[in-house]
C-alpha cells in the first residue's frame, strides 16, 4: 500500500472568497477530519515484552523486535529489524517475519538462524515454522546453503527441516554431513542433536577426511553415530580402503579404529587378494586380523589355496591363518584339486634372521608352513592318503607325512614311518621314506606285489611311478605276469640295495645287489607264507574315495593312529587268498 493510500486522498476545491465558500471549506475541513479517524494506523511501535513466564515449549514468543506492525486484512504482524522469538530453549534470530501469534507460527526472512545454548546453531536466508506440527523448514537462497552446526557436526543442505518436538533436523533434497572424522553424503538424511544419531539414504557415501585413511564406504542405507564414529550397515555395502575390500549386507564398522562386527556371510577381501567370509565375522583393519564363526571360507589366490572350516582366523600382518571344526584345506595350482582335513589345519610364516659373513650379507630367510593335524585324510584323483600329521613346506615344495603315513596312487599302496614328497608345479616328482617302507601293489583281492626295506625312494615322472630305489633290508614278493597275461608263479627275494625301472606302470627292469637270495614258487604249490612280507597289512577299505570322504573316519583308522609304533603293524586280517587250485582260472586274473 503507497503512503498516500494508506493516509487518503484529499479532493480539496479551489480556494475561493466569500461566506458561502467559508461554510463550504468548514464542511470539507470536518469531513476531512472524519475520514482520517477511519483509516487504520498503521504506524509502526516499538513492541513491549511482557514479564510473565515466557519458557513454555509449545508456544512461540516475540521477545525482541525494532518495529511491529499489523495491517488491515491480514492475521499476521510484520516485525522488523533485530527480530528474536523463542519457543523453550529454542531461540530463532532474523531481520524480519510475520508472525501468526494465534497458531504460534511464523515465516523468517534474511539472516535466519536458530540457536539451543551453546552447542547447536542453524543458519538459513529464509524460515517457515508451523506451530501446530512444530516444524520448522529452513531454505538457502541460490548459491548458498542451510547449514546445522552442532560442537565438530556441520550439515548441510538446500532445504532442511527441524522437528522441534523431537530435536531431529532431517533432508530429503541432498546433502552433506562432516564432523572431526568423517564426510558423508547421501539424497535423504536425518540428525539428532541429543543422541548424535544420523541416519542416512539413498546414494550414500562416506569418506575419511584423514590424509592417512583411504576409507570409503558406498551403500544405500547407513546409520552414524557423531559421537562414537560407528557406522551400522543394513544393505549391501562396500567398505573400502588401502588394505583392501569389505563387502557386507549387516554389520558395524567403527572409523575410529577399523574394527568390524560383520554378519550374514559378509566377505573381506585383502590387498594381497586373499579373502574371508563367514557366517559371522569379527575384522581389525589395522591388525589385519580376520576371525570367522560359521561356513568359514578363506582363500588366497596366490597360492591358488582354500581353507573351510566352521571357526578360523586370518592375520594378515603375520601371514598366518587357522581353521578348526570340519577342517578343509584344498589347492588347486595343478590340474586337479588336492582335498586335505585334520582336526585342525594352520597356515603360518617363519622368518630366520641370518647373520652377515665373509660372502653374503644379512638377510631374512622367510619360510611358510601348513601343518594339518591330528587324523588327517586327503584325496586328489591320482594320489589319496591318511596319516595323524601332515606339514608342507612352501620353500622347499616339500611335504611331510608323519606317524602311521599310508599313500595310495592307482593300484599302489605305499606306508612308512615317515614319507616325505617333493613337489615340482603342484605334481610330485620323487618321494622318500627315510625310516622303514613298505610298498604293495594290487593284482587281485588277496594277491599284490610287495617290497620293502629301511629306506625307500622312489622317482616320477607324469605322476607315474618312474624309479625305484630300495637300501637295507630288501625284502620283496612279487608275481610276474606270464606272456599270456597270466600270473603263475611267486618271488620272495631278499638282498642289502635294489632299482628298479618302471615304464607305463610296469616292471620295466629290476637290479638286486650286492647278494641276493630267492626263491620262485609255482602259484599251485605257494604257501600262505609266502604271499605276504612280515609287516604288511593291505589298508584299502581306509582309502578316501572322493572329496567328501576326507571327513569320514573308518573304524580301521582310530586302531591305527592308536598303535604308538608305527612299525608295529600286524599282517593283513583279511580273508586269505583262496589257493591256486580252488580257483576257477587257477592264477590270479589278469589286469586289465
Amino acid at each position: 500500500m503507497k503512503p498516500a493510500d494508506r493516509l487518503g486522498k484529499s479532493n480539496c476545491p479551489k480556494r475561493k472568497t466569500g461566506g458561502r465558500y467559508a461554510v463550504v471549506a468548514a464542511l470539507s475541513v470536518l469531513a476531512l477530519s472524519i475520514a482520517v479517524a477511519q483509516t487504520p494506523d498503521n504506524t509502526p511501535i516499538r513492541p513491549t515484552i511482557p514479564t510473565a513466564n515466557r519458557y513454555q515449549r509449545d508456544k512461540v514468543f516475540l521477545e525482541r523486535a525494532d518495529e511491529l506492525t499489523m495491517r488491515e486484512g491480514t492475521d499476521y504482524q510484520l516485525v522488523v529489524g533485530n527480530v528474536e522469538f523463542r519457543k523453550g530453549d529454542m531461540f530463532m534470530y532474523c531481520d524480519s517475519a510475520h508472525f501468526y501469534d494465534t497458531d504460534n507460527s511464523l515465516d523468517a526472512y534474511g539472516n535466519v538462524r536458530m540457536e539451543q545454548g551453546d552447542t547447536l546453531f542453524v543458519y538459513a536466508d529464509e524460515l517457515s515454522y508451523n506451530g501446530e506440527k512444530e516444524l520448522a523448514e529452513l531454505f538457502a537462497s541460490p548459491g548458498k546453503k542451510v547449514r546445522l552446526i552442532n560442537r565438530d557436526v556441520m550439515l548441510e543442505t538446500d532445504v532442511f527441516n527441524y522437528d522441534m518436538a523431537i530435536n531431529l533436523g532431517y533432508y530429503n533434497v541432498g546433502g552433506v554431513l562432516t564432523d572431526k572424522q568423517n564426510r558423508l553424503e547421501s539424497i535423504e538424511g536425518e540428525y539428532s542433536p541429543n543422541s548424535k544419531d544420523a541416519n542416512f539414504y539413498g546414494q550414500v557415501h562416506l569418506n575419511s577426511r584423514s590424509q592417512k585413511d583411504t576409507l570409503d564406504i558406498y551403500t544405500d542405507t547407513l546409520l552414524y553415530n557423531t559421537g562414537t564414529h560407528i557406522a551400522e550397515l543394513v544393505c549391501y555395502s562396500e567398505i573400502i580402503n588401502a588394505q583392501g575390500t569389505i563387502f557386507t549386507s549387516n554389520g558395524t564398522y567403527n572409523t575410529n579404529d577399523g574394527m568390524a562386527d560383520l554378519y550374514d556371510r559378509s566377505l573381506v577381501v585383502t590387498k594381497t587378494d586373499k579373502t574371508l567370509t563367514g557366517d559371522t565375522l569379527f575384522y581389525d583393519r589395522k591388525r589385519g586380523y580376520g576371525e570367522a564363526f560359521g561356513n568359514m571360507v578363506m582363500t588366497d589366490s596366490v597360492k591358488k589355496t582354500t581353507l573351510k572350516g566352521d571357526y578360523g582366523f586370518y592375520n594378515e600382518l603375520t601371514d598366518s591363518a587357522f581353521v578348526t571344526g570340519r577342517a578343509l584345506g584344498m589347492e588347486y595350482s595343478g590340474q586337479d584339486t588336492l582335498y586335505m582335513h585334520g582336526d585342525t589345519i594352520r597356515a603360518f610364516r617363519v622368518i630366520n634372521e641370518i647373520p652377515a659373513d665373509s660372502i653374503r650379507k644379512a638377510y631374512a630367510d622367510t619360510t611358510h608352513y601348513v601343518v594339518v593335524n591330528p587324523r588327517v585324510r586327503f584325496y586328489r584323483v591320482d594320489i589319496q592318503g591318511l596319516c595323524d600329521s601332515l606339514t608342507f613346506v612352501q620353500r622347499d615344495s616339500m611335504m611331510y607325512l608323519d606317524i602311521h603315513p599310508i599313500v595310495w596312487s592307482g593300484e599302489r599302496q605305499i606306508f612308512g614311518n615317515t614319507i616325505e614328497v617333493h613337489f615340482n608345479d603342484s605334481t610330485a616328482d620323487w618321494a622318500n621314506l627315510p625310516r622303514f617302507g613298505l610298498m604293495a601293489e594290487a593284482i587281485e583281492e588277496g594277491f599284490y606285489n610287495q617290497l620293502s626295506g629301511k629306506v625307500m625312494k622312489a622317482y616320477f615322472e607324469n605322476q607315474d611311478l618312474k624309479h625305484l630305489d630300495v637300501s637295507g633290508n630288501v625284502q620283496a614278493i612279487f608275481l610276474p605276469q606270464e606272456s599270456d597275461s597270466t600270473y603263475n608263479k611267486i618271488f620272495n627275494v631278499e638282498s642289502s640295495f635294489l632299482a628298479a625301472d618302471f615304464n607305463k606302470r610296469q616292471l620295466e627292469k629290476m637290479k638286486l645287489w650286492p647278494q641276493t637270495n630267492g626263491t620262485g614258487t609255482p602259484l599251485y604249490l605257494a604257501k600262505k607264507s609266502l604271499y605276504y612280507l612280515p609287516q604288511f597289512k593291505w589298508y584299502g577299505d581306509l582309502r578316501p574315495v572322493s572329496p567328501e570322504d576326507v571327513f569320514n573316519y573308518p573304524d580301521g583308522m582310530t586302531e591305527l593312529l592308536a598303535v604308538p609304533d608305527p612299525t608295529e603293524r600286524h599282517r593283513s586280517v583279511a580273508p586269505a587268498p583262496v589257493a591256486p587250485s580252488e580257483k576257477e582260472n587257477q592264477s590270479p586274473k589278469p589286469k586289465e
